[in-house]
């Protein structure tokens, strides 16, 4: 993973964004030595990934009942 300083981070920033949306290429900002960020391409969430995390789960009834309790203390704003 290269290495690019917070300076030519900023001034060539565009150009990084480009690299990272279309190449997929990852950088490591550095400012005086130091490392303090890195640029990666975003991970897109998956459908599947989500539906086997909320199966490796147990439904809460306590998590319920404190949703239904919540929605009869609001409000219903009517609006002109």
């Amino acid at each position: 993973m290269p290495e690019v300083s917070a300076t030519d981070a900023a001034r060539n920033f565009s150009d990084l964004l480009d690299a990272v949306e279309h190449r997929g290429e990852h950088f490591t900002i550095v400012r005086r030595g130091k490392v303090v960020a890195q640029l990666d391409p975003a991970q897109a969430g998956k459908g599947v990934e989500v539906k086997a995390l909320l199966r490796r789960h147990h439904r809460d009834p306590a998590f319920s009942r404190d949703v239904t309790s919540t929605r009869e203390l609001l409000e219903i704003e009517h609006r002109p």
